[in-house]
């Protein structure tokens, strides 16, 4: 079979890997064979070939952690059976297979992508907000990057509990993407001063904040809060891409520019910034997991996975297109959770 691995620790995903074709793994007792059918793109792949999720991690060592697939094989005390799909997040997910250990698979009707978008971005806008955000009805919620993966379903999730939702996003063709998802007011923030907007439109400031970008986008947000407003961080994605990268990288080795005092607004306003760490929630996975499957099959949530069908390099099939569909991502192009696809690769091959 053929999987990625990360050869160098860099934040250039396509510097930092190789395809590498070595033996299809046998699963332990409790653990399963899975046949990727899709596998997930997150902003943080470049932060795990960076190194900064295990400094002491030294390459080579499989990529990618987020897949979904047919069991393929099961170990001798195993409760899954070969055909069934799970979705996953384990590490040397961008594989033809990949071993699991059964106690972190999640089962799924079909290989659905839209399964697929559940793992790390719905998991992560759902936990999220149930434990940070303290949602109620009429309250006034701004999600950074709506479009992406994980703003998708923070802005419907938010919409649900009956707040008002204001999205960033990058582009008008995005602009018509987050109104037909619940927005209330959609800023493409390269038209639009988004502090401007929040100031002018929305005086008594801002109760909750999903912010995944950073910089300029996390001091705008922070400086038109409320009175007891909330930031939630679920990451920076603005800071990822081109940092220096060593060994023994950290997320503490990320250089922020900061135009807002931190310490004084949130003083000001009895406001608070609360970090948010999926991997840290894990004990919630299957409750959230189940929760978003509901709302999905009722058609009361809507689930957006771009394979790169527009991208000029698209769509993204196979392993060899993985690095494009990283790239992408990066380019803010996309609209949804960005996926590749597997199974086509796997037709090809003769697998």
């Amino acid at each position: 079979m053929r999987m990625i691995v990360v050869k160098k620790l860099a934040s250039d995903f396509r510097e930092a890997t190789d395809i590498i074709e070595v033996a299809v793994p046998r699963p332990g007792p409790k653990e399963i064979l899975v046949k990727n059918r899709y596998a997930g793109i997150n902003a943080s792949d470049v932060n795990y070939t960076a190194g900064r999720y295990d400094p002491t991690k030294k390459p080579p060592f499989p990529a990618g952690f987020e897949g979904l697939g047919e069991v393929a094989a099961v170990g001798p005390d195993s409760n899954y059976n070969v055909g069934e799909f799970v979705l996953y997040c384990n590490f040397g997910a961008f594989a033809d297979y990949t071993v699991v250990d059964e106690s972190i698979a999640i089962p799924v009707p079909s290989t659905d992508p839209a399964y697929l978008s559940f793992m790390v971005s719905g998991l992560t806008a759902s936990i999220a907000l149930e434990k940070e955000a303290d949602l109620r009805s009429g309250k006034v919620v701004l999600v950074t990057a709506a479009a992406g993966g994980t703003g998708q379903f923070a802005v419907q999730l938010a919409k649900l509990a009956g707040c008002h939702v204001i999205g960033t996003c990058s582009s008008d063709e995005k602009i018509a993407f987050l109104k037909s998802i619940g927005c209330d007011r959609a800023v493409n923030y390269r038209k639009e001063s988004l502090d401007e907007v929040l100031s002018k439109e929305y005086p008594k400031g801002i109760d909750v904040v999903y912010e995944s970008v950073g910089n300029e986008m996390f001091d705008t947000a922070l400086k038109n809060l409320a009175l007891f407003g909330r930031v939630i961080v679920i990451g920076l994605i603005a800071n990822y891409e081109g940092q220096e990268v060593k060994q023994g990288n950290t997320f503490y080795d990320i250089q922020e520019r900061r135009s807002v005092s931190i310490p004084i607004t949130l003083l000001s306003k009895s406001a608070s910034v609360r970090g948010f760490f999926l991997d840290h929630y894990s004990a919630d996975y299957l409750r959230h997991i189940s929760s978003l499957t509901k709302l999905y099959k009722a058609g009361k949530l809507k689930a957006f996975s771009d394979t790169g069908v527009r991208a000029p390099n698209g769509p993204f099939i196979g392993l060899d297109k993985v690095a494009d569909a990283v790239e992408y991502m990066y380019s803010r192009k996309n609209v949804g959770k960005v996926v590749v696809e597997l199974g086509k690769e796997d037709v090809k091959r003769g697998l």
